[in-house]
């Protein structure tokens, strides 16, 4: 994993929060997510989008980076209209059993991450299975 300057953590916290909110996850399912401990109080993620970076943890790491990733392909994916990119994440994928997207990041489960990651970006899908070979 890449290691960020505690600005560059910040920044990304903020983006991430942000995103979350544009896919209509609530508190609780940001919190489920991110690997936050389950007693994590829900009002603590607002804070995120201020001036509080989110915990520096293996796990919380780990889900940012695939949820990066999942932005990354998004934007790559819909270069000129970024609300095709939340259309994508809100609507019935077939090789995701006709589940959307956010249905499954709602489940809040590392699992989720990686298959929405997988549908988007060919490479990381790549080299996830190489690295299973």
């Amino acid at each position: 994993m890449r290691s960020y300057t505690e600005e560059e953590w910040l920044q990304i916290s903020r983006s991430v929060i942000l995103m979350l909110d544009a896919w209509s996850l609530d508190n609780s399912q940001k919190i489920a997510l991110l690997g936050l401990p389950e007693n994590t109080p829900k009002r603590s993620i607002s804070r995120y989008k201020d001036n509080t970076p989110l915990p520096v943890t293996d796990i919380v790491r780990e889900r940012v980076e695939h949820l990066l990733g999942i932005a990354d392909a998004l934007r790559t994916t819909y270069p000129t209209n970024i609300r095709m990119g939340t259309q994508w994440m809100n609507k019935p994928n077939r090789k995701l059993n006709q589940r959307t997207p956010v249905s499954l990041l709602k489940e809040g489960t590392l699992g989720s991450l990686i298959s929405i990651r997988s549908q988007l970006d060919c490479v990381f899908m790549w080299e996830t299975m190489a690295s299973h070979a």
